[in-house]
């Protein structure tokens, strides 16, 4: 039975989707402003993982990610500048522009990561009118009220606000959360849909029924997520950051229009951390994908670096442990190398303790683990890997397509000969079995009898 760790609960769950076999999934997605950090990266790997064991226990899964290219501004407190326009300002480029050229960054980043692309990419933009219908609703519920700077949600008028970060609202002090505005009823009171300035034109601004402007950062994933997956869906994915503030304000607009549960299991991977703090721009601390290719790091090493430490954890980096772990890589790439190009049988006994580990809420460690013990085990290589190419199907390593420099296809010739020395064999011609061994010694390959004929292997 798959268990998963409900935030909202703060503990594991037996997991039940809503409508079996069929899972709906929303993720929050990248604001494309800049490209993505590592740290960023490590939500949408949690998040692969997470899709990758559903589909392994059968589970028909439609998942969603939106594209972040309006409304983020500078605060989460809805307050400085829209990230997308302020980006544009310093390259003197539009902000459709720049939205564009770093989400194509961020897509590129994903296919290198080998992450499975989700069922639709929702953006932003695409949906003004979704989220003006929703803010209309709002409205006749009468949760929202208006100021100078935008019409505001009123936190007050919807009591669980908080429960999932599990906010005491009472010690809330103005500005301890969000930067200071005066004019809001409640210091956590939010934006959903914020004007334009009058002194300046927005490239990006439309009309509303509350006037020119744009809508806020937290209902564009309410508006898309239920309009794909229903007022109730079942698992919301994201980093930890989200938790106090974008989460809570996701909950509190979707339910108050609803009256339904929002979302059954909230899940969140922790932060990746760089001497042991946040990864951030503002400590400018940030590494791209680009930045570890650029330093010689595959993609795959930083994937199979994520496999090491549980998605609820904090994972520290630096370039001395991925550099250990691109060695770790490719150690273990030799070994599977070494097993051969034929698939045997898949080994029930060691699945069993695999699937174990990914059902008890992603424990991607432990479930790696199984893979060393099969290499040590005294498996045939071709079982040993048909069990380990069944094991990516979650780890997403690649591992069936995987060469590495050195090795690749066996040559036709030193085939040729491997076949004549097993016809020798077989026919009990065990000197020429024997010269036909040292030679292909010679030529750089060792042959090895097996049950199935013979293994082949670079030396």
């Amino acid at each position: 039975m798959l268990k998963l760790y409900n935030t909202l609960t703060r503990k594991k769950e037996d997991f039940k989707p809503i409508d079996p076999p069929h899972v709906g999934i929303y993720s929050c997605g990248p604001t494309v402003y800049d490209y993505a950090h590592v740290g960023n990266l490590r939500a949408y790997l949690f998040v692969d993982i997470l899709k990758r064991v559903l589909l392994y226990n059968k589970y028909d899964v439609k998942h969603v990610i939106n594209i972040t290219d309006v409304g983020h501004l500078t605060s989460d407190g809805d307050q400085g500048e829209d990230k997308i326009e302020k980006s544009a300002k310093l390259q003197s480029k539009s902000a459709w522009d720049i939205a564009e050229y770093y989400e194509k960054a961020f897509l590129s980043d994903v296919a290198k990561l080998n992450i499975i692309e989700p069922t639709i990419w929702a953006k932003a933009t695409d949906h003004i009118k979704d989220q003006i219908k929703l803010i209309e609703k709002l409205e006749k519920k009468e949760m929202i009220y208006k100021i100078s700077d935008g019409m505001y949600f009123d936190t007050s008028k919807f009591p669980d606000y908080g429960k999932l970060a599990n906010l005491n609202l009472e010690g809330q002090e103005e500005g301890a959360r969000v930067e200071v505005n005066q004019e809001k009823k409640n210091p956590t009171d939010f934006a959903v849909w914020k004007f334009s300035p009058e002194d300046e034109t927005r490239q990006m601004e439309w009309k509303s029924p509350w006037g020119k402007g744009f809508p806020g950062w937290h209902i564009e994933c309410s508006a898309m997520s239920m309009k794909y997956l229903g007022e109730t869906f079942d698992i919301h994915t994201g980093g930890i950051d989200h938790v106090p503030v974008h989460h809570c304000n996701e909950i509190a607009q979707s339910e108050s229009v609803t009256g339904k549960k929002f979302v059954n299991y909230w899940m969140h991977n922790n932060y990746l951390l760089v001497n042991e703090g946040k990864m951030s721009k503002s400590k400018g601390n940030l590494i791209s994908m680009k930045t570890l290719e650029d330093k010689g790091i595959e993609p795959i090493v930083y994937r199979f670096y994520f496999l090491t430490a549980h998605y609820r954890s904090k994972q520290n980096f630096s370039f001395e442990i991925i550099n250990n772990e691109k060695l770790g890589w490719d150690r273990f790439i030799q070994k599977f190398l070494d097993l051969g190009q034929n698939e045997g049988s898949v080994d029930e006994k060691y699945i069993e303790t695999f699937e174990e580990f990914i059902n008890d809420d992603l424990n991607m460690p432990r479930a790696f683990s199984v893979v060393h013990d099969v290499l040590k085990s005294d498996l045939d290589d071709f079982d040993k890997r048909a069990t380990i190419l069944k094991m990516d199907e979650v780890f997403g390593l690649g591992l069936k397509d995987m060469k590495v420099e050195g090795v690749g296809d066996i040559p036709d010739e030193i085939k040729s000969l491997a076949d004549e020395r097993l016809d020798a064999r077989n026919s009990k011609r065990f000197d020429k079995s024997d010269e036909i061994r040292l030679t292909l010694k010679k030529m750089g390959w060792d042959v090895e009898d097996t049950q199935e004929g013979y293994k082949l292997k670079k030396i």
